[in-house]
């Protein structure tokens, strides 16, 4: 079998989670064809008591518990020893910086990641800090875990892989890939509850198909993402 496009590695102490809903459709046809590779490392095997406890009280006082740096040191550097030196080291951290499709294209682009999926109150700093472990967020919310940022952000990146989606024209059209968001899609029937599709997707000119599809695309960036379509401008007008 071919080496894989594309590798993931997952630090986590719930590895049952994985490959998750990256185990079906495209994704997980792509994972049983080998044309991307999904390893999990069970944080708990790097514990050295029989209780197999990862975490301790907080420094300071206060509640919950913290992911103790030297065993995760430990689970980092088992994963960083069958990784590519290019694959960044990411924690799922919501004080990270937002995670977006250029963040998905360049991990693809690597090769790989090595995901660190945190629980409880979050990891001792040291770890992060010895490690230089990048910290990324999913969104501007509270998850329990880890994990199903995890999830989310890989699905991003296995359907970039070449194979994965099929045409790379569905890629190129999607939404953010032209910094905009992506315009309506309509399918038959041609009238459905008395309405109907727009006629110049039916009139088989491509040209117009083309321009209408832009100028829906830019209305709805400019109508319900402000900072997108800002960006978008400003770009536009460097090119121009």
């Amino acid at each position: 079998m071919m080496d894989p496009l594309f590798t993931a590695q997952i630090l986590t102490i719930f590895p049952d989670m994985f490959p998750g809903c990256l185990g079906q459709s495209l994704a997980g046809k792509g994972l049983n064809e080998g044309k991307w590779a999904l390893k999990t490392l069970d944080i708990r095997d790097f514990s050295s008591d029989k209780h197999r406890s990862v975490d301790d009280t907080p420094a300071g006082g206060g509640p919950g518990m913290v992911m103790r740096a030297d065993i995760l040191g430990k689970a980092i550097d088992a994963a960083r020893a069958d990784a590519k030196p290019e694959w960044p080291l990411v924690y799922m951290s919501p004080r990270g910086k937002r995670f977006d499709q250029s963040e998905a294209q360049r991990w693809q682009e690597a090769g790989g990641v090595t995901l660190l999926c945190g629980r409880f109150e979050g990891v001792d700093e040291r770890v992060l800090e010895a490690r230089g472990v990048e910290e990324v967020s999913v969104g501007d919310f509270i998850l329990s875990g880890g994990e199903p940022a995890a999830l989310v952000m890989l699905d991003a990146v296995v359907r970039l892989l070449p194979g994965i989606m099929g045409k790379t024209e569905t890629l190129d059209e999607e939404s953010f890939e032209s910094g905009l968001l992506e315009y309506p899609q309509y399918t038959r029937p041609q009238v459905w509850e008395g309405r109907e599709i727009p006629e110049v997707l039916t009139s088989g000119h491509h040209k117009r198909v083309a321009q209408w599809r832009r100028e829906k695309a830019e209305e709805l960036t400019r109508l319900r993402r402000p900072d997108l379509w800002s960006t978008y401008e400003q770009a536009s007008k460097k090119k121009g």
